[in-house]
């Protein structure tokens, strides 16, 4: 009997993309779902919310680059480091969502937050960690490729626990939705780490410690910088998206509509996005992709009460945008560690801290200085403390997002558009 042909790496991206759903599915949306989700059922504040991410973010700072660390010192173990993720992210979401408390509501929380992220953050640093492993290569060409499939995953992730609870609230009576929606993670956790098993047999060779002086001469460190400031606008507007709908726009029932258009246009651009920078260079694509992000914030600023075709124009501009960021920066970032020799895993420990820490900011911040303002989710508001919502909603992404441009400016050509 003859053997089967050897598998290409590109044959198995289909698995990479599943493994990041799953994972998505748990990550953004709970910073959506938490604000509501935590005053309906545990009956906590808005600034009770914030520093429970808060809290959770100083676990994450002790941990993910522990976590990194750990898939690069024993690389044989991986899938079982990839089970043990996928089970601790289900049992996590589980307790937060579907189980009742036991105990105090906000410790409840609290350490089934703790849980869910750190199955988050290991699965996250395996899949990241391989992308040269997936790519059969470091190169920045194919690393493109690999994550125009990944980010897919994860925005099709994003976007079905974005409007899961809300789709389940309406298919099962009596429900709010969440609890169905914590044993939904679950299962997509077990699917997607029995599905992504054959992963796990490429190696990828590496250095055996994380060198920063390597790691900041390939260009991977200001990389790191530039993703963690990009990344802070995406956090704010997640954070206060339901917020901006059903009480500066007044179109609650929508949030779920808007959402879908704003993923859909990230997850179709991504392939497209990859291809522009291998053509144009990285620089100028992303500098294109900041300025339209930056025109949607002030168009949003700028929308009266209802204006839901308005809005929606926004969000799927706003999602292009998305798009680019997460297919060239972690490409990029991919690539640079591949050029050093450097291990992936505790670079991208680092890597997953910084894009998690920007969400807790985004909340631990802006949360209680809403609430200072006297803004109430789903009350009566005054004026005042709705133009607090539609500053903190647009303009201070739109600085953020500023900021990142005089970085992208400052960037070293090479560590942009490395030769191929």
């Amino acid at each position: 009997m003859m053997n089967p042909p050897p598998q290409t790496p590109a044959q198995g991206y289909w698995r990479v993309s599943l493994l990041a759903t799953a994972l998505a599915t748990a990550s953004i949306p709970i910073y959506i779902h938490l604000p509501g989700f935590a005053a309906m059922r545990f009956g906590l504040s808005l600034r009770e919310v914030g520093t429970i991410l808060l809290v959770i973010r100083i676990v994450d700072f002790l941990q993910d680059p522990l976590l990194g660390w750990m898939t690069d010192r024993w690389p044989a173990h991986r899938a079982r480091f990839a089970a043990l993720a996928m089970g601790t992210l289900a049992v996590g979401c589980l307790a937060v969502f579907t189980l009742p408390p036991m105990g105090g509501p906000a410790l409840w929380l609290l350490l089934g937050l703790v849980i869910a992220f750190t199955g988050y953050s290991l699965g996250t640093i395996l899949l990241y960690g391989q992308s040269a492993a997936f790519a059969g290569t470091g190169q920045a060409s194919a690393q493109f490729g690999l994550a125009a499939w990944r980010e897919t995953g994860v925005l099709i992730g994003v976007t079905l626990g974005a409007i899961a609870p809300t789709v389940l609230a309406r298919i099962l009576p009596d429900s709010d939705g969440y609890a169905a929606f914590g044993a939904l993670v679950a299962v997509l956790a077990v699917i997607a780490v029995v599905l992504a098993r054959p992963l796990w047999r490429r190696t990828q060779a590496a250095s055996l410690r994380l060198n920063w002086r390597d790691l900041r001469g390939s260009g991977a460190g200001w990389l790191l910088l530039l993703a963690f400031v990009n990344s802070l606008p995406v956090a704010v507007t997640s954070t206060l998206f339901l917020f901006f709908v059903g009480d500066r726009l007044g179109l609650p029932d929508l949030a779920g509509g808007f959402l879908i258009l704003f993923f859909i246009a990230a997850g179709a651009s991504a392939p497209v996005w990859g291809r522009m920078a291998r053509r144009f260079g990285a620089r100028r694509v992303l500098l294109a992709a900041m300025t339209l992000a930056i025109a949607s914030f002030i168009g949003a600023f700028a929308l009266p009460p209802g204006a839901a075709l308005a809005f929606a124009a926004i969000c799927i501009g706003s999602g292009l945008a998305l798009g680019a960021d997460m297919v060239i920066l972690s490409g990029l970032f991919t690539a640079a560690l591949a050029r050093a020799g450097l291990q992936a895993g505790q670079a991208f420990g680092f890597w997953n801290f910084s894009a998690k820490a920007t969400l807790a900011i985004a909340a631990g911040v802006m949360l209680p200085l809403l609430q200072h303002y006297g803004y109430r989710p789903g009350a009566e508001n005054t004026p005042a403390a709705l133009q607090a919502l539609n500053l903190s909603y647009a303009l201070v992404p739109c600085a953020l997002k500023l900021a990142s441009i005089a970085l992208l400016l400052r960037l070293p050509r090479e560590t942009l558009d490395p030769a191929p």
